[in-house]
């Protein structure tokens, strides 16, 4: 294979000769390009520069306002679950968050929040229960909502689960019940009533070495039906049903002195939308 093959230069087949020969030496010739102008750099230099801050400002300005600079259709500003901004109770009484906007949003916050105030533990004590059916329920509808939780709390159901009629779980015992929810949904809504739902998942048995109730996860749906009066929304009447219920997962079984310090450790929440 010839050198000129190599490159595919057809005009020779020869390798190149090995003699060199020497030129007298010459100065450079001028170039045909002239020089750059050092003005002329610097304002390309700057050109740049102003270019790529241009781009970085806009990008950052369509993140904030959740678009692309397309015209691609309607796109949500944010997710159901994301925080809106907007203030969700203005304090608490007897524990319970009070003040919920009379907004849709509003009423799903205090439907969530008063699931976890009727799944709670102190729900088995007479006294506490009381004050808390007192604290979020309708004038109208006080008295027969009492009567009903009463009845549904009996002194019967403290000694099936193992509790003395105070709701005391034995000593060495943990007695859990908590609710936790998942998500709400608003049935119907206006300014002065409304009908949300709550899909919650919960806890509910006896941490112990002797228990013979161990704590269980169950999942189940509370719809509230909720009036506006005194500044927030009171509950008139609830209905509970059984699921959404997802398929249980893999994971390990904890034994009931982990289950009992952990209910010890982590705090339940309140919840807004």
């Amino acid at each position: 294979m010839s050198y000129g093959d190599d490159y595919d230069d057809t005009r020779t087949g020869r390798v190149p000769s090995p003699t060199r020969t020497r030129l007298p030496e010459q100065d450079e010739p001028p170039s045909r390009r002239p020089a750059a102008s050092p003005g002329r750099s610097i304002l390309t230099v700057v050109a740049v520069i102003v270019v790529l801050l241009a781009a970085i400002v806009f990008a950052n300005q369509s993140r904030e306002d959740g678009s692309s600079g397309d015209d691609g259709g309607d796109r949500e500003d944010a997710r159901p679950t994301a925080p809106t901004g907007e203030r969700p109770v203005d304090g608490a009484f007897n524990g319970i968050p009070t003040g919920h906007a009379q907004t849709e949003q509003g009423a799903q916050s205090a439907a969530a929040n008063y699931a976890v105030a009727l799944g709670g533990v102190e729900m088995f004590n007479e006294a506490r229960r009381r004050t808390i059916v007192d604290s979020i329920s309708a004038s109208a509808t006080r008295d027969d909502l009492r009567a009903s939780y009463d009845s549904g709390y009996s002194a019967q159901l403290n000694e099936d689960i193992g509790l003395d009629p105070e709701g005391v779980a034995p000593t060495g015992m943990t007695f859990v019940n908590r609710t936790m929810p998942v998500g709400s949904s608003t049935v119907e809504y206006g300014e002065t009533a409304a009908e949300v739902s709550v899909w919650c998942t919960g806890l509910f048995g006896m941490a112990g070495a002797e228990s013979r109730n161990p704590v269980r996860t169950s999942w189940f749906t509370i719809t509230f039906d909720l009036v506006w009066e005194d500044g927030d929304w009171k509950v008139s009447d609830t209905e509970q049903a059984e699921g959404p219920t997802p398929v249980g997962g893999d994971d390990r079984v904890s034994g009931a002195d982990e289950i009992a310090e952990a209910v010890e450790q982590y705090g339940g929440f309140t919840y807004a939308r």
